[in-house]
């Protein structure tokens, strides 16, 4: 079990970085503009997407001028934001989405995306990067799947911003 689902997580690591190269490069560029001008980058985590947060504030190698996102009052047209929930229609996370572009405020979404009649971070989203993680990564005794591991997906596409942020500002020097 260990080794079939290292397996399909390691495929899933390599789906996030061969269809969503070119959105984790916008993403980046979009986040870095906050850096470069007077702004700040802003992040907010959903449920165990607080994982990505934790990451971004206080891990090893945080984001540069990052802030947890509580409130979008004092946020300014310099701002960027980071929001990352588990899947793209998270009632949360489009309540946030919603906010931010009221205020003509960027921002970066990661989620997994369900296709569903319902509102998506996709469509409100500047940037929007799939984590393509809808279902459990194996099939489990009853049917269904299991091993789901979210935090891990978007915990993979936020040091994959980071690296290309930081690219982005050295070649900026």
């Amino acid at each position: 079990m260990l080794k079939m689902f290292t397996t399909q997580l390691n495929g899933l690591f390599q789906r996030i970085a061969d269809k969503e190269g070119d959105s984790i490069e916008d993403g980046a560029r979009l986040l870095a503009q906050a850096i470069v001008g007077e702004g700040h980058i802003y992040i907010q985590g959903f449920g165990e997407m607080k994982a990505v947060e934790a990451e971004a504030l206080a891990g090893a190698e945080p984001f540069t001028r990052c802030q947890r996102l509580d409130t979008a009052d004092t946020l300014t047209a310099s701002d960027r934001v980071l929001l990352v929930s588990r899947f793209a229609h998270d009632s949360e996370a489009l309540a946030a989405a919603s906010i931010l572009q009221e205020k003509d405020i960027p921002f970066v979404a990661a989620a997994g995306l369900v296709q569903t009649e319902e509102d998506a971070l996709d469509a409100l989203a500047d940037v929007f990067i799939d984590t393509k993680l809808i279902k459990g990564l194996l099939p489990d005794e009853t049917g269904g799947r299991t091993g789901f591991p979210s935090s891990l997906a978007a915990l993979y596409i936020y040091f994959l911003l980071k690296l290309t942020i930081d690219e982005i500002l050295r070649d900026q020097d």
